[in-house]
């Protein structure tokens, strides 16, 4: 039996041994769905760090940086200031204000059924593509690692989403949050001591190390050697769109991680809303550190990996477990590698643990049953039942798309919308009295369709980047993009705002005006919010 695998096994029966232990606590929808509030600040924001920092962070972010330099450092700075926006702008009006999910906000002074209806189907749209993106990285980098194993592609999905759906079934929230913990914790030490390692290399000396950062060797297309100096612009952003393109994944970076549903839903396992703010602080704290420690490893594989050995091992997201490799050999790279399982899993289950809350607790409850249970239970086992069949759907997309198929438009598509439906309204209902449920409803509206609708005229699907799609259907997508960025968060964003302003516009709504005051008061100062026991 193989290292890597070895140790996939014992993260897995550490996992399901903490999902049995929270199966038998999590017993009611306020265990189930927010951990009893009892998950305290420290733990939260070790959990909110887990769920934010996902594989394309680990694998993807060193990959850029070791293939792109100075330009994929920016990603690392775009999902680091994102947190400033959670933490003055979200974190504490959330946890006031709501029960379970984004919705509750919203629903508290606008009109349920219409508002929760479309914050239902955003948070499943988002939820969904980044499940989706996960899914087939996740089939893709478990199948390569795994590959002495004969673990296939088809299996390697059908794996990780079978845990996945077992740790939001059985343990809810409570498991999830320790999933993520753990997995955070993993992936900290990790990464610190690969950087440790690189640093090692240079003899503790930056100055060492950033003049070999300068001149990167590598080898172009005809064989040819290539000097490239990885501190300057230019790699990847490229002249006359590269400073668009960067600014538009900067905004939906730095915007639409406040909208982010398995980010918003962790705001309300705390106790109160302090916690809530000491636990995006901490989570700041790990994430900040985190995305430095990504530069050192995307430079450290370029210059003692080599950009040419990481694209002919599995290319760039292969750049950290390879760096890993050569710095401390097979039982390193096993390690670093199941901390890339790790990450997959706890992200997953996050994703799936939102998306089923949203629909059990917005749509089934509150808008197919105006706000009413039938019998005690029955939303928990709507919650469960959801998670089964979003899981099944993640799984199934996953494998027919395969391991070939360009996810990075699903990642991109995720943040654009959560930036461009979610966030406008969750903010101009926080601050702005006069809106209304129209201005909800076209500004959920109006972000999730410009957002998708930009990503399919784009680059990311049109042109010479399409993703594997059928021969049949090649014609169609294979021409110029209609929309020159991939990401479309500079233009769908605007738009986003636009809709929910002219839809409020659009006429007046007295009873959301005169609840106004008392979301205010109640969304930064905390009188009536629920506290620990849920009541």
């Amino acid at each position: 039996m193989s290292t890597p695998l070895i140790l996939f096994l014992l993260f897995i029966a550490i996992t399901l041994g903490i999902t049995y232990w929270a199966a038998r606590r999590s017993q009611g929808s306020s265990h189930y769905f927010a951990a009893g509030r009892q998950i305290t600040a420290l733990q939260n924001g070790i959990a909110v760090a887990g769920d934010y920092m996902s594989a394309a962070s680990f694998l993807g972010i060193a990959g850029l940086i070791a293939f792109t330099g100075y330009d994929g450092f920016m990603y690392s700075v775009g999902f680091l200031v994102a947190y400033l926006t959670v933490l003055l702008v979200v974190a504490e009006p959330l946890r006031n204000a709501g029960k379970y999910t984004m919705a509750d906000l919203l629903a508290y002074r606008l009109k349920a059924r219409p508002v929760r209806a479309m914050a239902s189907l955003s948070t499943l749209t988002v939820s969904t593509f980044y499940m989706i993106a996960q899914m087939v990285g996740a089939g893709t980098l478990v199948a390569l690692l795994l590959k002495d194993s004969g673990l296939s592609f088809q299996m390697a999905v059908i794996g990780v989403g079978i845990l996945m759906i077992i740790y939001v079934v059985f343990g809810g929230m409570l498991a999830t949050t320790w999933v993520q913990i753990i997995k955070a914790v993993l992936l900290m030490a990790g990464t610190f001591l690969l950087s440790l390692l690189v640093m090692a290399k240079f003899n503790f000396s930056l100055a060492s190390f950033f003049d070999a950062v300068s001149q990167v060797h590598s080898h172009d297309a005809t064989g040819a050697e290539v000097v490239q100096n990885f501190l300057q612009p230019g790699l990847k952003y490229k002249p006359p769109k590269g400073a668009w393109e960067l600014i538009s994944l900067g905004m939906a970076l730095i915007f639409g991680t406040a909208g982010l549903p398995h980010i918003l839903v962790r705001f309300y396992t705390v106790p109160d809303a302090k916690a809530a703010r000491v636990s995006v602080v901490w989570a700041m704290v790990l994430i900040g550190s985190f995305y430095i420690m990504t530069t050192f490893l995307g430079f450290g594989a370029a210059t003692l990996v080599g950009k040419d050995v990481i694209a002919k091992n599995g290319g760039t997201n292969m750049s950290a477990p390879l760096l890993a490799q050569a710095l401390g050999g097979d039982f390193f790279f096993a390690f670093i590698s199941a901390i890339a399982f790790a990450t997959i899993l706890a992200v997953v289950a996050g994703l799936t643990i939102s998306a089923s809350t949203s629909f059990a607790h917005d749509f089934w409850t509150n808008v197919i049953h105006h706000g009413k249970e039938r019998r005690p239970g029955e939303e928990v086992t709507v919650a469960r039942v959801t998670a089964f069949v979003v899981g099944g759907i993640a799984i199934a997309v996953a494998i027919l798309l395969g391991p070939t198929a360009n996810v990075a438009f699903l990642v991109g598509l995720a943040f654009a919308v959560a930036a461009s439906a979610n966030l406008p309204v969750i903010l101009l209902s926080i601050v702005w009295r006069r809106f209304n449920t129209m201005g909800a409803v076209c500004g959920l509206g109006v972000g999730l369709v410009s957002s998708i609708t930009l990503i399919i005229l784009g680059p990311s699907v049109m042109g010479l980047d399409a993703p594997t799609v059928a021969a049949s259907a090649r014609h169609l997508i294979q021409h110029a993009p209609l929309f020159p960025l991939e990401n479309p968060g500079i233009l769908s964003i605007p738009l986003g705002f636009l809709g929910a302003v002219l839809g409020t516009l659009s006429g007046r709504e007295p009873e959301a005006e005169r609840k106004f005051t008392e979301l205010f008061v109640r969304a930064n100062t905390g009188l009536g919010a629920e506290k620990a026991s849920g009541h």
